[in-house]
């Protein structure tokens, strides 16, 4: 296959990985320094096992007057051999912030052509004109927020610290089903953490820690006061990690507690 490298030799060792690509219908925009380095209609999402999803965008959509190629590289038994771009704006520097498999195996050869950049190296991430963090929002990932009357009680070193028929389940693919409860309907001692995270499909989470007798739990409750809007309906609601407290009851019965990273 011209401008290939043949065959990815990784699926010999590994054959259940896959790397899959597909067209994104959004406008996909990158900012750095004050500069817009990339606008795109016309990019790709791919999708690695054990990856989160990565933008390639057409080099025709990337302002390449603001990159300068470097010497470093990187090998990739699945997709080929990629060459790095710094990108230099408004004073600033990225260093080896942009990617691209000039000559990809031939299972990527759909990629060639395409630049993708490592997403915290640039300031800004817009699909469309929203703001986007973390990484790009898979297709593949799906949540469901839900109303539910059922009863839930969470349980902390014996204690009931919470205790609610007015929870929101929320349905995450590949993760455990959480549990956010209106904050009226918890009754730990909660005390600010400070701690942020962001997620592509939620938004910006606050913490708290809870404190149950001389005991401090940190950073096991968080809440959004400013969702994305397709989770809008967890605004202000509190969610305990399933992995960190006692158990989670539901209608009295509970909850196998779940094997996560957050564990």
């Amino acid at each position: 296959m011209s401008g290939t490298a043949g065959p990815a030799p990784g699926y010999k060792d590994k054959p259940d990985h896959f790397v899959e690509f597909e067209p994104s219908p959004k406008r996909i925009r990158i900012k750095f320094a004050g500069e817009t380095v990339a606008d795109s209609t016309n990019a790709l999402i791919l999708h690695e096992r054990n990856h989160v999803p990565v933008y390639y965008l057409p080099r025709d959509d990337v302002a390449m007057e603001l990159l300068s190629r470097t010497d470093h590289s990187t090998h990739c038994p699945f997709k080929g051999d990629a060459a790095y771009f710094s990108v230099d704006a408004g004073g600033r520097t990225a260093e080896n912030a942009v990617w691209t498999y000039e000559e990809p195996f031939d299972e990527c050869a759909g990629i060639k052509d395409y630049l993708a950049f490592y997403w915290n190296k640039m300031d800004h991430w817009f699909e469309e004109d929203e703001e986007v963090f973390v990484h790009a929002r898979s297709p593949r990932v799906r949540i469901d927020i839900l109303d539910s009357s059922r009863p839930v009680r969470v349980v902390l070193r014996g204690e009931t610290v919470a205790e609610t028929t007015r929870a929101r389940f929320l349905f995450e693919t590949g993760l455990p089903t959480r549990y956010y409860i209106p904050r009226e309907d918890v009754s730990a001692d909660l005390l600010e953490s400070g701690t942020h995270t962001q997620c592509p499909y939620k938004g910006t989470a606050s913490y708290h820690h809870v404190k149950v007798d001389d005991e401090t739990f940190e950073d096991i409750v968080w809440y959004y006061t400013d969702p994305v809007h397709e989770s809008a309906a967890i605004k202000d609601y509190l969610c305990f990690y399933n992995e960190k407290v006692d158990t989670i009851l539901i209608d009295g019965e509970a909850e196998v507690k779940p094997r996560t990273k957050w564990s």
